[in-house]
């Protein structure tokens, strides 16, 4: 009798660990897909900022000649964020041009000339907007990431994890240089 209860113990801790091993793996399969699409909208507004910045380049050139080296490194960073293969050189590239234009910005205050411009004006304000629809995308990623990692380390879905290698995703953290405001001198 007690070797019965033992056998039927096990058999129904099994089918619920296969149950729920189960869940949890299509669980973890539409998280993925949740964190694909949230990466692919952090893309698409990288997109949109990489699309921009030649014509906003090209309209700080004529006023300020002189500052060469910010506007070649938003162009390396361009070239960079456009030849990214995986979500961390993504990242980096994304994170590299985030600083070189906050750099461009400190430039745009010491011509007072290029601010009242109207066609910099308008450039100004989609990168601004896109910048602001960047941020987003880039906190939505992240908390699908948070979501996912979580459940990937908490049990018995780290079992299904492990037995089925869901891997962990990065997450998009804002380079060090962003903790700095840029300093404006006139």
């Amino acid at each position: 009798m007690q070797t019965l209860k033992q056998m039927l113990m096990v058999l129904l801790v099994s089918v619920t660990a296969s149950g729920s091993a189960g869940c949890s793996y299509n669980r973890f399969v539409s998280e993925q897909e949740a964190i694909k699409g949230a990466w692919g909208e952090v893309q698409n507004q990288l997109q949109r900022r990489n699309d921009l910045i030649p014509n906003l380049v090209e309209t700080v050139k004529g006023f300020a000649a002189q500052e060469k080296s910010v506007l070649q490194a938003i162009a390396d960073s361009r070239a960079k964020l456009a030849g990214a293969q995986t979500p961390s050189e993504t990242i980096a590239a994304a994170n590299e041009q985030s600083s070189a234009l906050s750099r461009l910005l400190v430039i745009v205050e010491n011509y007072p000339q290029l601010k009242s411009d109207q066609t910099f004006m308008r450039l100004m304000d989609e990168l601004s907007g896109t910048e602001n629809r960047i941020a987003v995308a880039r906190g939505r990623y992240n908390e699908r990431i948070t979501a996912y990692n979580q459940r990937r380390r908490q049990f018995p879905s780290n079992l299904t994890a492990r037995a089925f290698g869901f891997e962990e995703y990065p997450y998009f953290e804002a380079p060090k240089e962003a903790q700095e405001a840029p300093r404006v001198k006139f």
